[in-house]
């Protein structure tokens, strides 16, 4: 197991509460979460839904805000970033991956790649097309480059997302439900993914509601009412 401290942690959340207004009154959906990451971990959060897994992705990812304690990322306290440094600091620092891939319908598989550079302006616009073309090689997909997404499997779409995601070589990649709808196949090609990912020296952190994950994940992280209930290390 590889917890991070102060230091080296490249994701960290200090007390972390976040309260929704409903109907019904304040739902507090964390309870001073304490989490930290560093670079080269993979690290997964699991727990019932309701337990505050996709809120506090979206916390680090900058989403949304804590509504007290502090989120810090990269060296960033994107807690108190300003709303309009928030999408340029996202596009560079956190790679995002989704349940339901979320590619665009109506560009090729190389452009969805390219977009998030086109975005932030991180790459020569040169040498966008060549850098897509080596993630999508990198994701084992290389030959779909020229497809639209509707002609590619569930698992060729993730890996086309995961390619998105890496982009602009981010150092946190935030992966959402990502095997949710693959087969157990598919999904443990993705899965083989992010552990790479990790072994580069990326920090992966994955909402996911598998909870056998050894031989992939480094850490497990259980949710359960907006508290972190337990933080332990997956069996090799």
């Amino acid at each position: 197991m590889n917890i991070a401290s102060n230091n080296e942690a490249v994701l960290a959340v200090r007390s972390a509460t976040k309260v929704y207004a409903t109907a019904g009154g304040d739902f507090p959906a964390l309870r001073e979460v304490d989490l930290r990451v560093a670079p080269g971990e993979f690290v997964t959060i699991v727990g019932r839904s309701g337990s505050g897994k996709t809120t506090l992705l979206n916390l680090l990812a900058g989403i949304d805000r804590p509504t007290s304690g502090e989120v810090w990322v990269g060296g960033t306290g994107v807690h108190a970033l300003p709303e309009r440094r928030l999408a340029a600091w996202r596009g560079r620092t956190v790679g995002l991956v989704f349940q339901f891939f979320q590619l665009l319908p109506t560009l090729t598989v190389a452009e969805n790649v390219m977009l998030p550079m086109d975005f932030c302006d991180t790459v020569p616009a040169r040498q966008r097309r060549s850098t897509a073309m080596h993630l999508l090689d990198q994701v084992g997909i290389a030959e779909q480059a020229e497809k639209l997404p509707a002609a590619l499997s569930g698992g060729q779409q993730q890996r086309a997302a995961i390619a998105r995601a890496l982009a602009n070589d981010p150092p946190v990649i935030l992966a959402d439900e990502p095997t949710g709808n693959l087969d157990s196949t598919t999904a443990a090609a993705v899965l083989d993914l992010f552990t790479g990912l990790a072994r580069a020296g990326k920090a992966v952190v994955m909402v996911t509601h598998e909870r056998d994950l050894s031989g992939y994940a480094d850490r497990q992280v259980t949710l359960a009412d907006g508290r972190i209930d337990t933080d332990l290390a997956v069996p090799a």
